[in-house]
């Protein structure tokens, strides 16, 4: 008993200090700039979402102004023409606003003084276009023309161009954006952590001319600072994701905003970032303990 007690007693502690005072200011700069990452990437993810919202909304429906003719009342007109245009092959929905929507559009540019009884408004029919083969403006057209239907179709197509340009343009400022804040944590990753396996000169001294092989220090020093890594980018990556989790659920349908539509599965975006964060500190550990033996003689 009594030997095996001095066994335990003297049994050899670890190369490295399981604990240093020097890490947590490591974690603590690498878990923000992983944080600071995710939410960039959340935001990316909302624009990329929001560009096609946008496009989608446009392409897949169509405006008609309905003038009425001698004869028939602007309502009447209205309803020949959305019951015309719902037999349209690629229309899934016509429908006829009523008087009061379509001065309401008229409003903000005549004002409301303007919008008397006598007026002759013209009515307006919604379209909604199947999305996998919509009809052209030329069709709608033609059969309005069939129907003996005054009308204009306007099929979005002049605003469409516009709409996919701002698209692509926040598409790739989100992207930019997140490659800029990506990259500069991964250097940052790097420099924090060949600055701190500088401060373990003397650790790598000790070693070195213990007898320790350069592959040896290598990857002790590899493995420290590639958990270091992980433990920084799991706390950086989930507080991420929890400030991504209120702002859906704070947001509704929305998201974080409507202008940037976050969706649940866009926080799945945070998981690869402890994974990250280690290779980049491990790589960075690796090769900095390697390039200090290397300058030993």
């Amino acid at each position: 008993m009594s030997a095996l007690f001095r066994v335990d007693r003297w049994r050899p502690g670890p190369l490295l200090p399981p604990r240093d005072s020097r890490d947590g200011a490591l974690i603590f700069v690498v878990a923000v700039l992983c944080f600071l990452a995710c939410l960039t990437g959340f935001a990316a993810l909302a624009s990329n979402r929001a560009a096609h919202g946008w496009t989608a909304q446009l392409t897949g429906s169509a405006t008609v102004v309905v003038r009425a003719r001698a004869g028939e009342t602007p309502d009447s007109a209205a309803a020949r023409a959305a019951e015309t245009l719902a037999g349209v092959k690629g229309v899934t929905e016509a429908q006829a606003l009523p008087r009061e929507k379509a001065e309401a559009l008229l409003e903000p540019w005549i004002g409301k003084a303007a919008l008397v009884d006598d007026l002759p408004t013209p009515r307006l029919v919604t379209l909604d276009l199947a999305p996998d083969n919509p009809p052209t403006a030329e069709v709608l057209d033609k059969a309005l023309k069939t129907a003996g239907v005054d009308a204009t179709v306007d099929d979005h197509s002049r605003w469409i161009a516009d709409i996919e340009r701002a698209a692509n343009l926040a598409r790739l400022a989100a992207l930019g954006v997140f490659v800029l804040i990506a990259a500069t944590t991964a250097a940052v990753i790097a420099f924090a952590t060949r600055a701190g396996l500088a401060a373990r000169r003397d650790v790598i001294e000790v070693l070195h001319f213990s007898g320790a092989e350069q592959s040896f220090i290598s990857s002790l020093f590899q493995n420290r600072f590639a958990a270091m890594g992980a433990l920084a980018g799991l706390l950086g990556g989930a507080g991420a994701a929890i400030i991504g989790a209120l702002a859906r659920w704070l947001g509704g349908g929305a998201g974080l905003a409507p202008l940037l539509p976050l969706a649940w599965i866009d926080l799945a975006a945070a998981l690869p970032c402890p994974l990250a964060a280690a290779l980049i500190a491990g790589l960075s550990a690796r090769l900095a303990a390697s390039r200090i033996v290397g300058d030993m003689p």
